[in-house]
Order: structure tokens, then C-alpha cells, then sequence
């Protein structure tokens, strides 16, 4: 029996492979669980259009990606915040912080796609910004007294 996994099962395969089961395995056990689907014509041909719409969906996202990270990379924010007289800073800079700086200057970037060591100190930090799967961007971050 063919069927389209709806998930990733352990030593079947991956979401939306078609793979050949047995019989009794994929009509009690795969199909009602809702982890597949029987591998009609019909079903085949949306598989098919499915893929090729993902296709072009994370190609436009990859080419948006490498854009920003053309534009992104090597640029430096500046966040000012309270410190004491030997330069620690009162609580951290957090990504939050640092995606509302990159804001300002124009990009939107994802505040959990932002990569950085705990900042505590003032000084000049560097930082990565993942935007895709295997794109990121190096940014360097300088923390500045009041």
C-alpha cells in the first residue's frame, strides 16, 4: 500500500514522502492516527502542486534573505543605556533591545533570529542575525554610557 506521510515518522521517512507500507500497518494504524494518507492520483497530484508552491514560496524567502543580509552585514548599532563608574551596565542588553535598534535604522529582523553573547559590560559586542536556513548576517553592537 502507498501512502503520504502527513508527519515524520521514526524509520518510515519524512513529511510528505511517499513510501510503501503494509497493508494492515497503513489502514489500522497510519491513516487513523492521521500521520498519512492514502497515495491516490488525486492526492499525488496536490503532493506535487504542494511542493512546487513551497518551492517558489522558500526561494522568494532565500532571495529576500540574502538581500537583507547583503545589506545587514558589517553594520553597527549604538545602544545607550545606564552604567556604573567601572562600566557594568545596570540589568543587559537583550536581542529585543537590539531588534528595536535595527528597527530604527530601517530593518525587521525577528528579535528570536538574533544571536548574542550576554552583554553586561560597555564596549563594542558582535552579534549574528540568522535569517534563513543557512543565511546570516554579522553585525557588531556598541553599548554606550548616558
Amino acid at each position: 500500500m502507498k501512502v503520504i506521510l502527513k508527519e515524520d515518522i521514526k524509520n518510515l521517512g519524512h513529511k510528505d514522502d511517499v513510501v510503501n507500507v503494509k497493508d494492515g500497518y497503513g489502514r489500522n494504524f497510519l491513516i487513523p492516527q492521521g500521520k498519512a494518507k492514502l497515495a491516490t492520483e488525486g492526492a499525488l497530484k496536490m503532493l506535487a502542486e504542494e511542493l512546487r508552491q513551497r518551492e517558489f514560496k522558500m526561494d522568494k524567502l532565500r532571495k529576500d534573505a540574502e538581500q537583507l543580509s547583503g545589506s545587514l552585514n558589517g553594520s553597527t548599532v549604538t545602544l545607550t543605556t545606564k552604567a556604573g563608574a567601572s562600566g557594568k551596565i545596570f540589568g543587559s542588553i537583550t536581542s529585543l533591545q537590539i531588534a528595536n535598534a535595527l528597527k530604527d535604522k530601517g530593518f525587521e529582523v525577528d528579535r528570536r533570529r538574533i544571536m548574542v553573547d550576554d552583554i553586561k559590560e560597555i564596549g563594542s559586542y558582535a552579534a549574528t542575525v540568522n535569517l534563513f536556513k543557512d543565511i546570516s548576517a554579522s553585525i557588531t553592537v556598541e553599548v554606550i554610557a548616558e
